[in-house]
């Protein structure tokens, strides 16, 4: 099947890359020259596991994936995926300008064809999105019809940050919303290459429920780490191992072990602004949520916890501290709402001399925070040498092997925020929640 892509962000990009691996030829449709370029050299324009291999084989040896700024690519395509930003607002609500000016482009392509087209929105956008305002623009802007000569649906993305293309291949669930049956069955076609090769649940449904499929997902999760930090933080004070308690909470099958890790909290791409977007839906609909707001609360405190642990051991005013870890998970070097930044803003105010370690996200930490001042280590060993602390952010593998090299420290103190480091003697060993 032709499909084109617009946008080739994160979601876009894994989005064009495993389509593609499914037998699909795919165009990836974006405005920057620079990213196009990137990819039809077949190199990834992020940073995130197995896409390299993907990209590099289905644009350079398959050739089903090239990329193009050009929206007249869509014409040659039978769908098209809208995988477009939508940044938050000061209020947390989502600024949809960039997917109305991407939907009224490809509505004005889509007026020179003459067979039926299938869009399907793949951003995360809040319910009635789909079918209140792109659907309307599409339409519109195109000339034609909706149900008769064009398809708007919406299958929203359920993909990890560092495990997006397993993600994506092997889904605990695809979820197909359209408010037609033409544009359900062209979905169907679009997936049957992933549903015949892996066996996993199908949910049919309407756009808005679709759209909030999504949002639901990632506030439970959310809420559900901020319970275990709520949890851990009271183990904490009474001397309890909190891991303990998860691995024992894990065992009933109401509950599960997924995400009961506690520590330093959420971050990324998805929760703090999905969490964030469902309380400006809620509250512009006059409906305050309490437990949602609850959860960003515990979460926003978790960074401060860690720093009042070191404000306990030592004043590190005019001294090195090593920061292990800038990006806010393992596997990636997105550093949106990283846990780190709060940490480094902490012990800036401390007059503390930071020294940062991260295997990949540096280069962006420097972009997205240039009012953050800190130095860069190229390992571990080299952060931690004459350091009076460290705080560990990032639960990297390789800080996990981390031994002898705290030997190097000027004070030996250990503040872990993501239970990574294994404790010994030797050492002054503080865990977050534990």
């Amino acid at each position: 099947m032709d499909i084109s892509v617009i946008g080739s962000g994160y979601v876009g990009t894994t989005l064009a890359a495993c389509l593609a691996e499914l037998g699909h030829d795919v165009v990836n449709v974006d405005i920057n020259e620079e990213i196009v370029a990137t990819l039809n050299r077949g190199e990834p324009p992020i940073h995130e596991e197995r896409l390299p291999d993907l990209v590099s084989r289905h644009v350079l040896e398959t050739e089903r994936l090239r990329a193009t700024t050009d929206y007249a690519a869509v014409l040659e395509t039978e769908a098209t995926f809208v995988a477009l930003p939508t940044p938050s607002r000061d209020d947390g609500s989502i600024d949809l300008s960039i997917m109305e000016a991407g939907a009224e482009q490809l509505g004005e392509t889509l007026a020179e064809k003459d067979e039926w087209h299938t869009v399907v929105v793949k951003s995360t956008v809040v319910p009635g999105t789909t079918a209140d305002l792109i659907a309307p623009l599409v339409a519109e802007t195109s000339g034609k019809a909706l149900g008769d000569e064009v398809g708007v649906g919406m299958n929203p993305e359920f993909l990890r940050e560092g495990t997006a293309v397993q993600d994506f291949l092997e889904p605990d669930k695809v979820v197909l919303g359209a408010d037609d049956d033409r544009t359900l069955a062209v979905q169907r076609r679009i997936y049957d290459p992933l549903t015949e090769r892996y066996d996993t649940n199908v949910v049919e449904t309407g756009t808005r429920e679709a759209e909030m499929m999504k949002y639901a997902n990632n506030a439970f999760l959310a809420a559900k780490v901020s319970l275990v930090n709520d949890l851990g933080n009271i183990c904490k004070e009474l001397g309890v191992d909190t891991y303990e308690i998860a691995d024992a909470m894990g065992l009933d099958d109401r509950i599960q072990r997924s995400f009961l890790d506690s520590g330093l909290g959420w971050g990324g791409s998805c929760f703090p602004k999905d969490v964030a977007a469902i309380i400006a839906a809620a509250r512009e609909h006059g409906y305050e949520p309490p437990m949602l707001t609850a959860a960003v609360e515990v979460n926003d405190m978790m960074p401060e916890r860690l720093l009042s642990l070191l404000d306990e051991h030592v004043d590190v005013g005019g001294k090195r501290v090593a920061l292990l870890g800038l990006a806010f998970k393992p596997g990636t070097d997105d550093v949106r709402e990283t846990r780190s930044a709060p940490l480094l803003r902490g012990l800036a105010e401390r007059g503390a001399e930071v020294v940062a370690h991260d295997p990949a996200a540096v280069e962006t930490m420097r972009k997205a925070f240039p009012d953050l001042s800190f130095a860069v280590a190229d390992s571990p060993e080299e952060a931690l040498d004459g350091a009076h602390a460290c705080l560990v952010a990032t639960d990297w593998p390789e800080y996990s092997d981390l031994d002898e090299e705290f030997d190097a420290m000027a004070n030996p103190l250990v503040l872990d925020g993501r239970h990574c480091i294994e404790p010994r003697e030797g050492i002054v060993y503080e865990g977050l929640t534990w």
